[in-house]
C-alpha cells in the first residue's frame, strides 16, 4: 500500500491544532504524512504530493473559506499529472452554519473524493483512506 500522504491547513487559514491531531492519528495508523502545515495554497500542496510520490492530499479548513480555497484544486492536481490522486477534505468548511449535505455535495463536484464535517473523529478518515487504497 503507498502510503504517503500530504497533509495541511489550505489558504490563509492559520489554525494549526487540528492539523497535529491529524498528523499525529495518521502518523500512528502508519500513514507516512508530510505536513506542510498551515497558510498552504494549493500549489503547496501539490508539489508535496508530486515530490513526495503522495497517495492522497488532505485538505482541512476551519476559517470557513475552504470552499473558495479548494475550487480548482482537482483541476489543477490533473494538470500536474496527478489524476489518481485521492483528495480529502474536512473542517469548517464554508462560512456560516450550512447543511452539511449540500456543502458535501459541492464539495464532491469540485472532485473530492471524501468530504467531512466539523468534529469527524480522525479514525472515520484513516479508515476511509485505507479502503479506498485498496482500490487504487
Amino acid at each position: 500500500m503507498k502510503n504517503n500522504i500530504v497533509l495541511g491547513v489550505i489558504g490563509a487559514d492559520c489554525h494549526a491544532v487540528g492539523n497535529k491531531v491529524l498528523d499525529y492519528a495518521f502518523t500512528e495508523a502508519g500513514f507516512e504524512v508530510i505536513n506542510i502545515g498551515v497558510l498552504s495554497s494549493q500549489e503547496d500542496f501539490i508539489n508535496a504530493a508530486i515530490e513526495t510520490n503522495a497517495c492522497a492530499i488532505l485538505v482541512s479548513s476551519l476559517y470557513g473559506h475552504g470552499e473558495i480555497d479548494c475550487r480548482g484544486l482537482r483541476e489543477k492536481c490533473e494538470e500536474a499529472g496527478l489524476k489518481d490522486i485521492l483528495l480529502y477534505a474536512g473542517g469548517n468548511l464554508v462560512v456560516g452554519k450550512q447543511e452539511w449535505t449540500p456543502v458535501q455535495k459541492r464539495f464532491e463536484n469540485m472532485g473530492f473524493n471524501r468530504v467531512y464535517a466539523p468534529g469527524t473523529s480522525p479514525e472515520v478518515g484513516i479508515k476511509d483512506l485505507k479502503e479506498d487504497l485498496k482500490s487504487i
